[in-house]
């Protein structure tokens, strides 16, 4: 972590966070609060992590970048 009031502290995780919250919990309304903590693991076990392209790993979904390592780790 860097000083005090750097912009770029937070930024994974308010990115995250950001899109958590308009790709889905302002799309929804929940009754319980158990409701709620289940449809955002199955977003982020069905979407964010399985079909979400990310720019940081050169538009790959997380899990093409994790075969992707895993084979070039095998190949050395």
């Amino acid at each position: 972590m860097s000083r005090k009031g750097n912009c770029w502290d937070n930024a994974v995780a308010e990115s995250f966070f950001k899109s958590l919250k308009v790709d889905w919990i302002y799309k929804h309304k929940y009754s319980k609060r158990s409701e709620a903590e289940l449809s955002v693991f199955q977003w982020i076990e069905t979407w964010y992590n399985k079909r979400r392209r990310h720019s940081y790993l050169r538009y790959k979904t997380i899990n093409e970048f994790e075969l992707n390592m895993y084979n070039n780790n095998q190949a050395a």
